[in-house]
C-alpha cells in the first residue's frame, strides 16, 4: 500500500523560508508522477507543481513554482519529495499536501489525475 506522509509544516513569519517533505512508502519517488498541492478552507485544492518519473516537470504548474519561489528536489535514496518555499506570504498559508499516481506522466492534470494522498501539513505566514 503506498503511503504519503507530510512533514516540515509550521509558523513562519513573511519572508521566511519552510521546506516541506513527502516520505513515501509502498512506492519510490521515481517512476512516477508526483506533486504538491495546497488547500485553504472553501477553496479546491490547489496545483504547486507536479514531477513526471524521469524528473522532468509536468505542465502547467503554479507561478510561484515557475518564477522560483517555490522549488521541488527528490532524495532518491530516502524515497523523499520535498518542496522548498521561500520568501513566505500570508497568502501562503494553507493546508500542503503531496500526491502520487500510478503512472509515469502528470501532463497538464491536476488533483483529480492523483491516486494517493498525504494527510497534509499546515502552513501558516504571518504578516
Amino acid at each position: 500500500e503506498v503511503q504519503l506522509v507530510e512533514s516540515g509544516g509550521g509558523s513562519v513569519q513573511a519572508g521566511g523560508s519552510l521546506r516541506l517533505s513527502c516520505t513515501v512508502s509502498g512506492s519510490t519517488v521515481t517512476n512516477s508522477c508526483m506533486g504538491w498541492f495546497r488547500q485553504t478552507p472553501g477553496k479546491e485544492r490547489e496545483k504547486i507543481a507536479t514531477i513526471n518519473g524521469d524528473d522532468s516537470w509536468g505542465r502547467n504548474n503554479h507561478k510561484d513554482f515557475t518564477e522560483g519561489r517555490f522549488t521541488v528536489a527528490k532524495d532518491i535514496a530516502k524515497n523523499i519529495l520535498y518542496l522548498q518555499m521561500n520568501d513566505l506570504k500570508p497568502e501562503d498559508t494553507a493546508v500542503y499536501y503531496c500526491s502520487s499516481r500510478i503512472g509515469y506522466w502528470c501532463g497538464d492534470g491536476g488533483a483529480s489525475i492523483f491516486t494517493y494522498w498525504g494527510r497534509g501539513t499546515q502552513v501558516t505566514v504571518s504578516s
